[in-house]
């Protein structure tokens, strides 16, 4: 399946900009980052399961927020991009 993972975590204390560096770690295993708190993701249902309950216990969901967009089969494939262009493949390898 296709993600597209948007977080916004609150920084303005020392144990937020840790959350923050867990946050973006998290998503780093399991996708590439194409901007600052954006991640593509392609993966399995089991794959997704272990995603959401990695990063429900790296937040604190009363000050922070994260959406997970299910996007249909293949549109990673199919993006419309403007400016820098893409660094790696949404299906190319993950090296951690």
């Amino acid at each position: 399946m296709d993600l597209l993972v948007t977080y916004d975590v609150e920084t303005a204390t020392t144990e937020g900009q840790r959350r923050l560096r867990k946050v973006a770690k998290i998503c780093e295993a399991y996708g590439h980052r194409v901007q600052k708190s954006v991640f593509e993701v392609v993966c399995r249902e089991t794959d997704k399961a272990h995603l959401v309950r990695a990063l429900q216990e790296a937040i604190n969901p009363t000050q922070d927020s994260i959406r997970i967009y299910r996007l249909p089969t293949h549109a990673l494939d199919d993006i419309e991009h403007l400016g820098k262009p893409r660094q790696v493949d949404p299906r190319g390898a993950l090296v951690i």
